[in-house]
């Protein structure tokens, strides 16, 4: 299955249990977590918590979106337009944008 149709299965599935209608304020409290869940696994080396964790994560900004009337492909799009073109370089193993050199 393709991340569109991915994508479309968890807004069904926000929307049959009303979470789109959810405060937003709860759900970055729920990505918070899922981001925790997911430094825990790196720092652990479990693999298979890491892949878990980043399913999390999307499932939680897609319905994050939601409740704020935003598309997740939109918000993906407007952030890879910023990035395409950035330069800089890999520093101790961090990426530096060019502007901060």
């Amino acid at each position: 299955m393709n991340i569109n149709a991915l994508t479309t299965n968890i807004e069904g599935w926000a929307i049959d249990r009303g979470l789109d209608e959810a405060q937003p304020e709860k759900q970055m409290l729920k990505l918070v977590e899922e981001v925790g869940e997911l430094a825990q696994g790196l720092a652990k080396g479990n693999l298979d918590q890491v892949i878990d964790s980043i399913g999390d994560v999307y499932v939680v900004l897609t319905i994050l979106s939601m409740q704020m009337d935003l598309d997740i492909k939109d918000c993906i799009a407007a952030a890879y337009a910023e990035i395409s073109d950035r330069k800089g370089k890999m520093i101790n193993g961090v990426f530096i944008k060019q502007e901060d050199l």
